[in-house]
């Protein structure tokens, strides 16, 4: 058998990116959580992939609202990442600089994130101790191309490389 610390100490050498997975609740509250296993499942149609704890208040609010946004977030954002990813009496908002999606949906989008995608929960399966949420993007906003991605390597946060552009 293998040891869930084992497990995470080989799975933290996978660089990922950092979102925060955001809805509201149902007297309207915003509710988030940092997540690192998201990934684009298909472009026709389009479809992205969440995996959040089963015990996760942002995964009860995205059952019943059936909709959340995901916010990838820029290197400068590590302290949206840290906070977000609080447990038990969750994230703290009053200091997050957030506006409702434009689109309709009620989503809180995180100012200067580098991307944020508008979903409809589409479909949710078990596995293990998380559920994997499956969403429809039905918007999705883009933000400033010049800004780097929040990563996350062997437990840590990480910075890309100053890379040439092709062509330079």
């Amino acid at each position: 058998m293998i040891a869930a610390q084992d497990l995470r100490h080989a799975l933290g050498h996978f660089t990922t990116g950092v979102t925060v997975v955001t809805t509201t609740s149902a007297d309207g509250e915003p509710v988030g959580t940092t997540a690192s296993a998201v990934s684009a499942l298909s472009l026709d149609p389009p479809l992205m992939l969440v995996c959040l704890a089963r015990a996760s208040e942002t995964l009860a609010e995205i059952s019943s609202r059936r909709r959340f946004a995901v916010n990838v977030l820029s290197d400068a954002q590590r302290h949206l990442s840290d906070n977000f990813a609080r447990r038990g009496d969750g994230a703290v908002w009053s200091d997050v600089v957030h506006r409702v999606d434009g689109s309709g949906m009620g989503n809180p989008h995180l100012d200067g994130a580098l991307a944020v995608l508008d979903c409809e929960l589409a479909e949710s399966v078990g596995g293990g101790d998380h559920e994997i949420v499956v969403g429809r993007v039905q918007e999705l906003e883009v933000g400033d191309g010049e800004l780097r991605p929040l990563l996350h390597f062997r437990g840590a946060y990480a910075a890309l490389a100053d890379q040439p552009r092709q062509g330079s």
